[in-house]
């Protein structure tokens, strides 16, 4: 017997989703809007927090939740249900001990789908990238979100052709307009029934407060990482702007590798470049990487208040990580001992 309940998830607030100002604000807004009854719709490029606002917004209205993942080979059953197997029935009479009667069928067996079981149980359906599925796959969702009434296929156990949603049914979706894999065009009609929030990159606070508490890494060494990842943003000399996840990414491995940017600034140069230039380029073009790594070189310089040595491949002293530093006065006792010797 298949569970549909199994699909159902219990979500609980993150303990470490960062509430700025910024994102107070945002939440407050989708909650009204979500009070209002009508479905939300977060936009935004890869890396501004859709799905992560989203998981918050569903932890707020405080129902459990189902998520559907927007794909380009769903169809209208994906989201509703189909026929998954088979029922057997059998009976078998005994009335008169000497006669033996024996009658059995067989029937296909129904399966409602996540966004059935969400209509039927008033959840929050969270519609993540629903752009990648065709938009006739999503018709289903214009009676849903408009008339609260859902069209059922003949073929579906019971005699009602219809499904009235329940009140406490809310949807949110999501999905990023810049993407170009596998994307389709939203239709109007299903557009028209939601309220759009386009999310845009977080603020200096924001991105500072979630750097910091993905990575537990101190505040002075986030910042430096945000001034830099921002600045690269600034330059316009990338194809994609850096987001908040290249700060979590740099930040988490200094964190792990328990290295410093001042104390390693080479090794942190180098872990800039590999992590932004990865995240900016799309097509992988050596021209652009190189771009990127160039620019993103001088930012760390500028940063770090190194002034041309890091660009050298030289280190002052004092940037020296304390492993370092007994080699290098190793190395010049050694260089006064040859002085010495001539």
């Amino acid at each position: 017997m298949i569970d549909e309940m199994s699909t159902v998830l219990q979500v609980s607030a993150m303990p470490d989703f960062v509430e700025t100002s910024y994102v107070k604000d945002l939440t407050n807004r989708a909650l009204c809007y979500n009070e209002a009854g009508f479905p939300i719709h977060l936009r935004g490029p890869s890396g501004t927090g859709k799905t992560t606002l989203a998981m918050h917004l569903a932890g707020k209205i405080g129902r459990p939740v189902v998520m559907i993942r927007g794909d380009e080979e769903f169809t209208t059953s994906d989201l509703v249900g189909g026929e998954h197997g088979y029922r057997v029935r059998k009976v078998v009479d005994r009335f008169i001990s000497r006669v033996v009667k024996t009658e059995e069928d067989m029937v296909k067996r129904w399966v409602d789908n996540r966004l059935t079981i969400a209509c039927k149980h008033g959840y929050t359906m969270i519609y993540d990238e629903f752009t990648r599925s065709r938009p006739e796959a999503n018709n289903i969702l214009l009676s849903i979100l408009q008339e609260k009434i859902m069209d059922l296929p003949v073929t579906r156990d019971g005699n009602e052709p219809y499904l009235r949603v329940h009140p406490d049914f809310t949807a949110i979706f999501t999905s990023n307009p810049e993407e170009y894999a596998g994307v389709h065009r939203s239709q109007d009609a299903l557009r028209d029934r939601m309220i759009t929030m386009d999310l845009d990159y977080f603020d200096y606070e924001t991105e500072i407060a979630i750097t910091k508490a993905k990575s537990n890494l101190s505040k002075s060494h986030v910042e430096t990482i945000v001034n830099i990842v921002r600045g690269l943003r600034d330059s316009g000399k990338c194809e994609f702007a850096p987001t908040v996840r290249g700060c979590i990414m740099i930040a988490k491995t200094l964190k792990v590798c328990q290295l410093t940017p001042l104390k390693s600034p080479q090794a942190f140069m180098q872990m800039c470049q590999d992590i932004l230039a990865s995240e900016t380029s799309r097509v992988g073009s050596k021209t652009n990487q190189d771009r990127v790594k160039d620019v993103v070189k001088q930012l760390v310089i500028n940063e770090l208040g190194l002034g041309e040595a890091i660009s050298s491949g030289e280190m002052t002293e004092s940037c020296l990580d304390s492993a370092d530093r007994p080699k290098k006065v190793q190395q010049d006792k050694q260089k006064e001992k040859i002085l010495v010797e001539v």
